[in-house]
């Protein structure tokens, strides 16, 4: 049996499938413990300097899994589980020390809009919706989607697209900033690794410490972002990466 999320290390990037394509890579339980422990295992890997994310199949990702919910013999607990579970996994994602890339296509909703903008590049194929769907189905966004959205797009659009369960294509979600970039469907699978090889082939390093200080920004007073950017970039500067790469600069 194909795993529910496959790991495959080719060179320098991490690949990460969301493999429920029957489903719709809806995701239940199996497939929050499954990507919590891939994500570990690449945590674990000192030489991938860079992680692409897709999913199988005709959609990215459905969100969560409606039909594991309502088969849950006890659904209140079942639901509470989930939320958390898939909450550390993608928490987890936007922790790793190396860039993650997004290659998402067909339709990204629900919980799957709180994976892919746990992501730091997403590549968009043309034709893509995305849609909230919790009001279609009376329930209330999950897995960190109120803090992320709001800080990728804004808190009027971030209201709007939630409460009114507002379906966006690529074009609106690149202009909004849910996205980097758009790319045809075909040339989906060639652009998602070439975003990540680049980011791989970079100073890896101080790739991972930029998203770090980015994403914890939000967190953290102007001071402290100001301090913590000092602490870093002073640390940078005696990083193998740093030293080569100005020697290399001050040497033109």
């Amino acid at each position: 049996m194909d795993p529910i999320i496959a790991l495959e290390v080719d060179g320098l990037v991490a690949h990460l499938t969301l493999n429920r394509p029957d489903a719709s890579n809806a995701l239940d339980r199996d497939m929050a413990r499954a990507l919590a422990d891939a994500v570990g295992d690449i945590s674990s890997m000192p030489d991938v300097g860079a992680v692409l994310l897709t999913g199988a199949g005709r959609r990215f990702c459905g969100g969560g899994d409606l039909k594991a919910m309502m088969s849950a013999a006890d659904k209140l607990h079942y639901v509470n589980r989930l939320a958390t579970e898939l909450d550390d996994a993608f928490r987890a994602l936007a922790d790793l020390e190396v860039p993650v890339v997004a290659a998402v296509h067909g339709a990204v909703a629900g919980a799957g809009l709180s994976l892919m903008l746990s992501c730091d590049v997403v590549v968009a194929a043309e034709g893509t919706s995305f849609v909230p769907a919790y009001p279609g189905v009376g329930l209330t966004p999950d897995c960190g989607l109120s803090w992320l959205l709001p800080r990728a797009v804004g808190q009027q659009r971030a209201l709007s697209f939630l409460l009114t369960n507002e379906r966006i294509g690529e074009e609106v979600a690149l202009a909004w900033g849910l996205v980097a970039e758009v790319s045809t469907l075909d040339g989906l699978p060639t652009r998602g690794l070439e975003r990540a090889q680049a980011l791989a082939d970079g100073p890896t390093w101080a790739l991972g410490q930029t998203k770090s200080l980015v994403r914890r920004s939000w967190s953290e007073t102007r001071e402290q972002a100001g301090r913590a950017e000092a602490s870093i970039v002073t640390a940078a500067t005696k990083h193998p990466d740093a030293v080569t790469l100005m020697s290399r600069f001050t040497d033109r």
